[in-house]
Protein backbone atom coordinates (compact mmCIF):
# COMPACT_ATOMS: atom_id res chain seq x y z
CA UNK A 1 0.00 0.00 0.00
CA UNK A 2 2.81 2.44 0.85
CA UNK A 3 4.50 1.72 -2.50
CA UNK A 4 1.21 2.38 -4.32
CA UNK A 5 0.81 5.71 -2.46
CA UNK A 6 4.41 6.62 -3.32
CA UNK A 7 3.79 5.85 -6.99
CA UNK A 8 0.61 7.96 -6.95
CA UNK A 9 2.47 10.82 -5.28
CA UNK A 10 5.24 10.61 -7.89
CA UNK A 11 2.60 10.70 -10.65
CA UNK A 12 1.01 13.73 -9.01
CA UNK A 13 4.34 15.60 -8.75
CA UNK A 14 5.21 14.84 -12.38
CA UNK A 15 1.76 15.85 -13.57
CA UNK A 16 1.75 19.09 -11.63
CA UNK A 17 5.26 19.91 -12.83
CA UNK A 18 4.32 19.19 -16.44
CA UNK A 19 1.10 21.14 -16.04
CA UNK A 20 2.78 24.16 -14.48
CA UNK A 21 5.56 24.18 -17.07
CA UNK A 22 3.11 24.00 -19.97
CA UNK A 23 1.65 26.86 -21.92
CA UNK A 24 -1.18 28.85 -20.33
CA UNK A 25 -3.85 27.19 -22.47
CA UNK A 26 -2.94 23.84 -20.86
CA UNK A 27 -4.17 24.97 -17.42
CA UNK A 28 -6.93 27.14 -16.12
CA UNK A 29 -7.69 28.37 -12.59
CA UNK A 30 -10.99 30.03 -11.73
CA UNK A 31 -12.54 31.38 -8.52
CA UNK A 32 -15.98 30.44 -7.26
CA UNK A 33 -18.05 30.87 -4.10
CA UNK A 34 -18.83 27.91 -1.86
CA UNK A 35 -22.21 28.77 -0.39
CA UNK A 36 -23.61 27.50 2.92
CA UNK A 37 -27.30 26.96 3.59
CA UNK A 38 -27.68 23.24 2.95
CA UNK A 39 -28.69 23.49 -0.73
CA UNK A 40 -26.81 21.38 -3.27
CA UNK A 41 -24.58 23.44 -5.59
CA UNK A 42 -22.39 22.45 -8.53
CA UNK A 43 -19.44 24.27 -10.05
CA UNK A 44 -17.67 22.96 -13.16
CA UNK A 45 -14.92 23.88 -15.55
CA UNK A 46 -14.02 22.51 -19.00
CA UNK A 47 -10.83 22.13 -21.01
CA UNK A 48 -10.67 21.44 -24.72
CA UNK A 49 -7.78 19.46 -26.14
CA UNK A 50 -6.13 20.90 -29.21
CA UNK A 51 -4.36 17.60 -29.90
CA UNK A 52 -7.26 15.16 -29.61
CA UNK A 53 -9.66 16.41 -32.28
CA UNK A 54 -11.03 19.10 -29.98
CA UNK A 55 -11.98 16.56 -27.30
CA UNK A 56 -13.57 18.12 -24.23
CA UNK A 57 -12.76 17.31 -20.59
CA UNK A 58 -14.70 18.54 -17.58
CA UNK A 59 -14.38 18.62 -13.80
CA UNK A 60 -17.44 19.27 -11.67
CA UNK A 61 -17.66 19.77 -7.91
CA UNK A 62 -21.06 19.20 -6.28
CA UNK A 63 -21.55 19.91 -2.58
CA UNK A 64 -23.87 20.98 0.22
CA UNK A 65 -22.55 22.85 3.26
CA UNK A 66 -23.76 24.56 6.44
CA UNK A 67 -22.56 27.40 8.67
CA UNK A 68 -20.75 30.67 8.19
CA UNK A 69 -20.80 32.76 5.04
CA UNK A 70 -19.66 32.27 1.45
CA UNK A 71 -16.04 31.24 1.02
CA UNK A 72 -13.86 31.94 -2.01
CA UNK A 73 -12.48 28.70 -3.47
CA UNK A 74 -10.41 27.89 -6.55
CA UNK A 75 -10.70 25.21 -9.21
CA UNK A 76 -7.75 24.37 -11.46
CA UNK A 77 -8.03 22.08 -14.45
CA UNK A 78 -5.19 21.08 -16.75
CA UNK A 79 -4.02 18.76 -19.48
CA UNK A 80 -0.54 17.27 -19.74
CA UNK A 81 1.47 18.17 -22.85
CA UNK A 82 0.56 14.91 -24.55
CA UNK A 83 -3.11 15.08 -23.45
CA UNK A 84 -2.79 11.73 -21.65
CA UNK A 85 -3.64 13.17 -18.20
CA UNK A 86 -6.39 15.52 -17.07
CA UNK A 87 -6.08 17.03 -13.59
CA UNK A 88 -8.52 18.85 -11.36
CA UNK A 89 -7.96 20.50 -8.01
CA UNK A 90 -10.59 22.24 -5.89
CA UNK A 91 -9.44 24.06 -2.77
CA UNK A 92 -9.80 26.92 -0.34
CA UNK A 93 -6.65 29.06 -0.67
CA UNK A 94 -6.75 30.06 3.02
CA UNK A 95 -6.11 26.43 3.93
CA UNK A 96 -9.03 25.58 6.18
CA UNK A 97 -12.72 25.81 5.44
CA UNK A 98 -14.99 26.76 8.31
CA UNK A 99 -18.04 25.36 6.58
CA UNK A 100 -19.47 21.96 7.47
CA UNK A 101 -19.90 19.88 4.32
CA UNK A 102 -22.86 17.54 4.47
CA UNK A 103 -21.86 16.02 1.12
CA UNK A 104 -19.42 16.35 -1.76
CA UNK A 105 -18.76 14.76 -5.11
CA UNK A 106 -16.17 15.59 -7.74
CA UNK A 107 -16.55 14.12 -11.21
CA UNK A 108 -14.24 13.94 -14.22
CA UNK A 109 -15.76 13.66 -17.69
CA UNK A 110 -13.51 12.30 -20.44
CA UNK A 111 -10.94 10.75 -18.09
CA UNK A 112 -10.67 7.73 -15.78
CA UNK A 113 -9.39 8.53 -12.29
CA UNK A 114 -5.94 7.16 -11.49
CA UNK A 115 -5.24 9.20 -8.35
CA UNK A 116 -7.41 11.17 -5.93
CA UNK A 117 -6.92 12.67 -2.52
CA UNK A 118 -9.09 14.76 -0.21
CA UNK A 119 -7.96 17.04 2.60
CA UNK A 120 -9.61 18.54 5.68
CA UNK A 121 -6.87 21.21 5.80
CA UNK A 122 -4.30 22.38 3.28
CA UNK A 123 -0.88 23.90 3.67
CA UNK A 124 -1.39 27.64 4.09
CA UNK A 125 -0.43 30.18 6.73
CA UNK A 126 2.05 27.86 8.43
CA UNK A 127 -0.39 24.95 8.53
CA UNK A 128 0.21 21.53 6.98
CA UNK A 129 -1.88 19.32 4.71
CA UNK A 130 -4.21 17.00 6.62
CA UNK A 131 -5.67 14.24 4.45
CA UNK A 132 -9.07 12.75 5.04
CA UNK A 133 -9.04 9.20 6.33
CA UNK A 134 -9.51 6.60 3.60
CA UNK A 135 -12.87 5.55 5.04
CA UNK A 136 -14.28 9.12 4.70
CA UNK A 137 -14.45 9.12 0.89
CA UNK A 138 -14.56 6.73 -2.03
CA UNK A 139 -12.87 6.88 -5.43
CA UNK A 140 -14.57 5.44 -8.49
CA UNK A 141 -13.69 5.42 -12.18
CA UNK A 142 -14.91 8.99 -12.66
CA UNK A 143 -16.02 10.26 -9.23
CA UNK A 144 -14.73 11.02 -5.74
CA UNK A 145 -17.52 11.15 -3.15
CA UNK A 146 -18.03 11.41 0.59
CA UNK A 147 -19.05 8.26 2.47
CA UNK A 148 -22.31 8.58 4.36
CA UNK A 149 -21.81 8.08 8.09
CA UNK A 150 -17.99 8.22 7.82
CA UNK A 151 -17.26 11.69 6.39
CA UNK A 152 -16.57 14.12 9.24
CA UNK A 153 -17.88 17.22 7.37
CA UNK A 154 -14.43 18.83 6.95
CA UNK A 155 -13.20 19.54 3.43
CA UNK A 156 -10.63 22.06 2.21
CA UNK A 157 -9.16 20.45 -0.92
CA UNK A 158 -9.67 17.73 -3.52
CA UNK A 159 -7.00 16.67 -6.02
CA UNK A 160 -7.79 14.31 -8.89
CA UNK A 161 -5.73 13.02 -11.81
CA UNK A 162 -7.33 11.04 -14.60
CA UNK A 163 -6.04 9.24 -17.65
CA UNK A 164 -7.77 10.51 -20.77
CA UNK A 165 -9.38 8.10 -23.17
CA UNK A 166 -7.58 7.93 -26.50
CA UNK A 167 -8.86 6.44 -29.74
CA UNK A 168 -6.70 3.58 -30.90
CA UNK A 169 -5.49 3.68 -34.51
Amino acid sequence: MALNNLACFALLVVTLTVTLASANERTKTVEFNVKPGGAVHTFSEKMVSDMEKMREYECSFTYASQGGTNEQWLMSVGLSDDDSLFSCSVWRPQGKSYLFFTQFKAELKGAKIEYASAYSQTAAGGQRDVTLKEDEFTVGDSTVTHKDGKFRAELSKLTIIGRTRHDEL
